[in-house]
């Protein structure tokens, strides 16, 4: 079953990543439309998970101390950087935000060496060149049919990725820390979600000037997410419940190939070769993490 709860998780990854594609593009404010606050989108997501958390049972053994503080830590790392993530889309492909933000997987088992304790084997330094190999790829290029304008947005996509990236990376380790010294995983997420929710309010009061009620498209894509967000961390928790997390959580990772058929498909998001050879090095990446 855990490996069926890890592809259950990518699907909602994958299906999740595409549509923060569609509300970077709907919040765009092109052609006259009105732009979209990714702040409001952020508090119905948050709204809708912190719903289907705060009813879950809390485990014996644990203490409310560390899961206070490692849900704030860790709800708000979450919060930026799935806000980065949400904004480098608007500048950047979904493939490309979405597979360098899944490769923060790397990032954690680094992490998990210098700060945890964890062993580095030979396959995980793969794994970690891989990575790099595959984010370096994709930084945008200079070529002669691209406008120097594209170009510079493109970058900035990019930018924002990798510190979307590295912010996820960081409440991974968190999760890491806060489960081993006492946290409830129900109580943390919980509080995550209610960071998200709170977050958002404050993110379109200080960053976007603005707060104002919902349009029933606002309510659709953020209800639809917040059902994917939710779904992502159901499995996410039976699968590392009953499965290896070394197996299913790469598994899970691999969502960001769902995401690059979505877009291709649907958003006619062009496949070029820089783009197959960096997740071609992205898959080898997450292969290598798992022996």
């Amino acid at each position: 079953m855990a490996i069926t709860y890890a592809f259950c998780c990518l699907f909602f990854s994958a299906l999740n990543d595409f549509i923060f594609k569609l509300f970077a593009n709907s919040s765009a404010g092109g052609g006259g439309a009105k732009k979209r606050s990714c702040g409001l989108f952020v508090t119905i997501v948050g709204l809708v998970w912190f719903v289907f958390m705060v009813g879950l049972p809390h485990a014996e053994g644990t203490t409310l101390r560390a899961t206070l503080t490692w849900g704030a830590i860790s709800g708000l790392l979450s919060l930026v950087s799935n806000v980065l993530l949400i904004e480098s889309m608007g500048y950047q492909s979904a493939g490309v935000s979405s597979t360098i933000f899944r490769l923060n997987m790397v990032l954690v088992v680094i992490g998990a060496f210098l700060f945890l304790g964890e062993p580095l084997t030979p396959f995980i330094v793969a794994g970690v060149v891989c990575a790099f190999v595959a984010v370096m790829v994709f930084i945008p290029k200079r070529t002669a049919d691209a406008a120097s304008q594209d170009i510079e947005k493109a970058k900035l996509g990019f930018t924002l990725a990798v510190a979307a990236s590295v912010l996820r990376a960081g409440m991974g380790l968190s999760y890491k820390y806060a489960f081993s010294h006492q946290a409830d995983v129900n109580g943390v997420t919980a509080l995550n979600a209610l960071c998200w929710l709170l977050g958002g309010v404050l993110y379109s009061l200080i960053r976007e000037h603005r707060l104002s009620m919902p349009s029933k498209h606002d309510w659709l894509i953020g209800v639809t997410s917040g059902v994917f967000v939710s779904g992502i961390i159901f499995f996410m928790a039976r699968m590392n419940a009953c499965g290896n997390a070394s197996v299913v959580n790469p598994i899970a990772q691999m969502s960001f190939l769902g995401t690059f058929l979505l877009s291709a498909v649907f958003l006619k998001e062009k496949l070029t070769k820089q783009k197959i050879i960096a997740v071609l090095f992205g898959i080898g990446a997450i292969i290598f993490l798992t022996i």
